[in-house]
Parts: C-alpha cells; sequence; structure tokens
C-alpha cells in the first residue's frame, strides 16, 4: 500500500501485531522498532497518568538507541540508534527512494490498561491470573485506557493523549476462557483482553467507544496527534 502521508516518515515503537495492522489500515507505511523498559518501574496513581507516563517513557527509550552514524556510502544511509537531543536526530530514515533530507520523522509510542472495579491490569503474570481476569468479565464490565504519544524526531516537539473505552459482556462460557488461555494470546495483552477474537466476540455485549482502542491504538487519536505534531515548529 502507497503511503498516503508522503511528507513525513513514521516509525511504530510497538511490537503489537494489533497496532501493526491498525497502522497499516489507516494507510500509513511505516518502520518497527520496540523499547525496552521496565514497565513496572513506572508507577502512577490514575490509569489514565499511567499509560501515558508509560507511553513516553517508551519514546524516551527508543530516542535514546538512535544514534546517526556516517555510512561510508552517501547513498546508503545508515540510522544506529540516536542522540538525547532532538537536534541530533536523524533527519531521514531509508526505506524508499528520493527521500528528502529535510522530511520530518514522526515516532508513534503506545501504552494500554484495563480497569476493573477501579483495579489497573496490565498483562497477566501467569496462567491464573488471565484465568481469574477473564472469568471477571462474564456477565460484567471493564474498561479500557489506551495512549498514544507521538514525536517529532525533527523537532522534538511531542503530543500525547488518552482514550477510554467501556467493555459489556454477556456470559462468558467456562470452555470458552480454557480455549482462550491454552492458545495462549491472552497471555500477552491487558488485562487478558481480547474482544476482536473469535471466541470473545459472541460474548461482547456493548462496545462504548472504537474497537481499535481497546486493539491499543485509537485511530482518530493518533491522526489528531500527528497533525498537531506537524503544525508544531
Amino acid at each position: 500500500m502507497e503511503s498516503n502521508h508522503p511528507h513525513f516518515k513514521l516509525i511504530l515503537g510497538s511490537s503489537s501485531i494489533a497496532r501493526r495492522k491498525i497502522l497499516t489500515d489507516m494507510g500509513y507505511q511505516f518502520t518497527l522498532m520496540s523499547a525496552d523498559i521496565d514497565e513496572k518501574s513506572i508507577r502512577k496513581e490514575k490509569p489514565e497518568e499511567l499509560v501515558l507516563a508509560l507511553a513516553e517513557a517508551k519514546a524516551d527509550a527508543i530516542v535514546s538507541k538512535l544514534q546517526i552514524s556516517e555510512c561510508e556510502d552517501e547513498e546508503q544511509p545508515r540510522v544506529l540508534i540516536a542522540s538525547d537531543t532532538a537536534e541530533a536526530i536523524m533527519q531521514r530514515i531509508p526505506d524508499g527512494e528520493n527521500i528528502e533530507e529535510d522530511k520530518s520523522t514522526l515516532l508513534i509510542t503506545c501504552d494500554q490498561v484495563v480497569v476493573y472495579e477501579d483495579a489497573v491490569r496490565e498483562k497477566p503474570s501467569s496462567v491464573e491470573e488471565a484465568r481469574e481476569y477473564i472469568r471477571g468479565y462474564s456477565k460484567g464490565h471493564t474498561a479500557t485506557v489506551s495512549s498514544v504519544a507521538v514525536t517529532n524526531l525533527k523537532t522534538g516537539v511531542r503530543k500525547g493523549g488518552v482514550d477510554r473505552v467501556e467493555i459489556y459482556f454477556n456470559e462468558i462460557p467456562e470452555e470458552t476462557i480454557e480455549k482462550l488461555i491454552e492458545e495462549g494470546m491472552v497471555l500477552k495483552v491487558a488485562g487478558a483482553l481480547l474482544i476482536e477474537h473469535p471466541l470473545i466476540l459472541p460474548c461482547v455485549k456493548e462496545v462504548v467507544g472504537t474497537t481499535d482502542s481497546v486493539m491499543g491504538l485509537p485511530k482518530e487519536l493518533t491522526e489528531k496527534l500527528i497533525k498537531e505534531v506537524l503544525a508544531s515548529t
């Protein structure tokens, strides 16, 4: 798919397959990087503050990785990994032809938690915890709180925001829960919550908000932040 936004480049700072798919569906081309941070070391009282702090910490970690290196072949510049200051960050990352040196590069980082009965749920630490989480959703209600941070690596400008979605469930059969546990994907997501999964989807009664936000990348918020970052000089 050709990018509809050729005047800037994107890096998605996430290993999430769902976020990758959403960003692709939005019409963007992008490269991938991951942030290796200790998420448990960052604690905030409110879930909205926590997810935003984590998204910003991921951005900082990736920026600290990016350092410009001189390349022997000027036609094939390469990025090793970055400096702490926005001024030193690269003017380009080669992934195509005719790349302009003044093209902005935007870094998107995200985080998400599930809020259940006022308790914040991150990725389950065990199979039993995942099972307990999903059982709690049966005939109940939970919410996702998702953050997005967009950083302009050329200017250093960063904008962030948070989106919340409320989810109501019908009964989730025990057999369904066990199949989800056996499959293993629920162990890799916040709150063991995968409403888009074919086994869970029939159990979803109502979603107040957007599915893309529940999947970890709210489209509307992401587009808004991209525009704000590009408009800031």
